[in-house]
C-alpha cells in the first residue's frame, strides 16, 4: 500500500496537465476568423447610348480672311498674328499710285462726256444735232460716271480696314510684297462671333449625333476647366480626302483666355442616350467576363454573391449594363476577385457610386 501511495500523484498531475492542455486547444479552436475587408459601389442609373468621344481644334466662329480688291505692292502691313485690334483700325494698305492714276482717269473722262453733253444739249436746242446724237451723249456720260464709281469703289478697298473687334489668327503676306487681287492677306478672328470646335466623325458616329446635342469640351491648355456647348452644324456629305463627317460644336460663352488652335476634347452626348437609361457599375466591379457576359459580387447583408451580368458598353470608369441588376444593388469593388460565392464579407468603408463621366 505504500508503494501505490506514493505513485498516485505524478499520476494525478500528468492528468491535471493533460487538462490543462485541452483547454488551450479548445481555446484556440474557438478563435474568430478573419472576414474578407471589401468596398461596394451602388448601381446607378445613366444614359441608354454611350457618350462620343473625339478630338478637335479651337477656332473663332467667324474667321475672315482679309483682301485687297486690286492687286498691287503691299505699301504696309500695321499688325502681327495675335495682335488684338478694334473695329474700323487700319490694317494694311497697298501703293496708291496706279489706282490714284485710275480714279484721275476716270474722272478726267467723266468730266469731259459732262461737258460734251452739255454742249449738245444746246446744239440739239439749235437743231444742229439730232435727237439721236443727243442720246449717245447721254448713254457716254452714264458709262463715264459708271467708270468713275468703279474705279472709286477699287480704291476704297486699297486700304484694309477691320470689320469686327478681334485678334489677327495670321498674317500671310509682308510688306513690299506683290499680291494678286484677292489673295488673302489676313485672317481675323471675330471676337464677338465666340468660339467653336471643328471635328470628323466616323459615319457609326454621325448617325448618331443632331444638331443641338449637348458637348463638354476639355482642353490641355485648362486642365481641370470644363466648357459647355451644342452641336451647331453637321455636315451631309463625308469628306472626300479623310472620309470623315464634319461637325462643329459652338462654345457657350466664357470669360476663359481661349485662343484659336487649341486642341479640345470632345465629348459629345447624342440624343439617342436620353431615349433611355441604362444600370451602371464601375468598371473595377467586373472580375470575369467572356464576350458581353460578365460576372460581378453583389451584397447580400453581409455575404457576396456572384451574380451573371450583360455588358452593353464601357462608358469611361464605368460599365454600362443590358441586364443582370437593379439600381441602387451594391456590388463589390475592391477585394473583389478574391471571393467566393456566398462568401461572409466585412465593409471597410462608406460605398461610392460609380462615376459615368
Amino acid at each position: 500500500m505504500p508503494r501505490l501511495f506514493s505513485i498516485l500523484p505524478p499520476l494525478m498531475l500528468s492528468a491535471s496537465l493533460l487538462a490543462i492542455a485541452g483547454c488551450n486547444s479548445t481555446a484556440k479552436d474557438q478563435q474568430p476568423v478573419e472576414l474578407a475587408r471589401v468596398r461596394t459601389s451602388p448601381a446607378v442609373t445613366g444614359p441608354a447610348a454611350p457618350s462620343i468621344r473625339t478630338n478637335g481644334l479651337l477656332a473663332n466662329e467667324d474667321e475672315i480672311r482679309l483682301s485687297f480688291k486690286v492687286g498691287g505692292v503691299i505699301r504696309r502691313l500695321s499688325v502681327s498674328e495675335g495682335d488684338q485690334v478694334r473695329k474700323g483700325q487700319k490694317l494694311a494698305e497697298i501703293e496708291q499710285a496706279e489706282i490714284d492714276a485710275e480714279v484721275e482717269q476716270a474722272s478726267q473722262a467723266y468730266e469731259k462726256a459732262r461737258r460734251d453733253l452739255e454742249r449738245g444739249e444746246r446744239l440739239y436746242a439749235d437743231k444742229v444735232i439730232s435727237l439721236e446724237q443727243l442720246q449717245d451723249l447721254r448713254t457716254q456720260l452714264a458709262v463715264n460716271e459708271a467708270a468713275l464709281n468703279s474705279a472709286k469703289f477699287n480704291w476704297s478697298y486699297a486700304t484694309i480696314v477691320a470689320p469686327h473687334d478681334g485678334t489677327i489668327l495670321r498674317r500671310l503676306a509682308e510688306e513690299r510684297e506683290l499680291v494678286q487681287a484677292g489673295n488673302p492677306i489676313l485672317v481675323l478672328g471675330a471676337k464677338d462671333k465666340g468660339f467653336v470646335v471643328r471635328t470628323g466623325l466616323a459615319d457609326r458616329e454621325i448617325v448618331q449625333v443632331k444638331l443641338g446635342d449637348e458637348a463638354q469640351i476639355r482642353l490641355d491648355a485648362l486642365p481641370g476647366k470644363i466648357l459647355t456647348g451644342k452641336v451647331t452644324e453637321v455636315s451631309g456629305a463625308a469628306d472626300s480626302g479623310s472620309g470623315m463627317f464634319g461637325i462643329e460644336v459652338s462654345l457657350d460663352p466664357t470669360d476663359l483666355p481661349l485662343k484659336s488652335g487649341l486642341v479640345a476634347k470632345l465629348t459629345i452626348t447624342p440624343s439617342t442616350a436620353k431615349s433611355g437609361e441604362r444600370v451602371y457599375v464601375p468598371i473595377g466591379a467586373i472580375v470575369e467576363g467572356d464576350g458581353r457576359t460578365a460576372r460581378v459580387f453583389v451584397l447580400d447583408q453581409k455575404h457576396a454573391r456572384r451574380r451573371e451580368v450583360q455588358v452593353a458598353f464601357i462608358e469611361g470608369e464605368a460599365v454600362a449594363l443590358n441586364e443582370g441588376l437593379q439600381a441602387g444593388e451594391h456590388v463589390v469593388t475592391d477585394g473583389a476577385q478574391y471571393l467566393e460565392d456566398g462568401e461572409e464579407v466585412t465593409l471597410v468603408d462608406a460605398p461610392v457610386a460609380a462615376n459615368r463621366e
